[in-house]
């Protein structure tokens, strides 16, 4: 195996990521979607984040493995200091602790981009326990649950939120020159 690498997410990445992410739709319950998602949609997807600036990466081991991007908690523009994180990773990536290294990548670039919260909705929250494990072991806090709140799979799945506060959380004023606020005044 070759030295893993945490890089930028390229457009050229897409097919990987679609196949990666299409295994946890169809397999998993981590992603509440019933229906994978064609890379033409996982293109405009990753269009529309890299349009804006949030960070989109990805764990490259011979092969893309694994990715992670921040994108928008909600759509209104009150929320644009937050965003929530979203990781995938190949089954045979699994287990190896490259959640961790993409995360923590993550984690790293939020911060440098100026966002002030980071959250995770963890589908499954109460089966995915190496989800709620990964986002604990880099800082971050429980902040809710939603009981029942997805159907898949034959069963009903609980949501999961959990929180980290991200260079100084609510504690001082938006800096003018972050990422959020550039976007804000361009309006988009």
């Amino acid at each position: 195996m070759s030295t893993l690498t945490i890089r930028p997410a390229e457009r050229t990445d897409i097919g990987a990521i679609t196949a990666i992410y299409a295994d946890a739709v169809a397999n998993g319950t981590a992603s509440y979607e019933l229906e994978p998602p064609s890379k033409a949609e996982m293109a405009a997807r990753f269009d529309a984040l890299a349009e804006r600036g949030y960070p989109y990466f990805v764990a490259e081991d011979d092969a893309v493995v694994g990715y992670a991007y921040a994108g928008p908690f909600r759509p209104r523009r009150a929320y644009r200091f937050i965003v929530e994180d979203s990781i995938y990773l190949a089954p045979v990536a699994q287990g190896r602790g490259l959640g961790k290294k993409l995360l923590a990548r993550l984690i790293d670039e939020a911060t440098a981009l100026g966002f002030r919260q980071m959250t995770a909705v963890i589908g499954d929250g109460a089966r995915n326990l190496a989800s709620v494990q990964l986002h604990a072991a880099l800082g971050f806090r429980h902040a809710g649950r939603l009981e029942g709140s997805g159907y898949k799979h034959g069963r009903w799945l609980d949501t999961v939120f959990m929180q980290l506060m991200l260079n100084d959380g609510t504690a001082t004023p938006p800096d003018a020159a972050s990422l959020p606020e550039r976007n804000f005044r361009e309006g988009i």
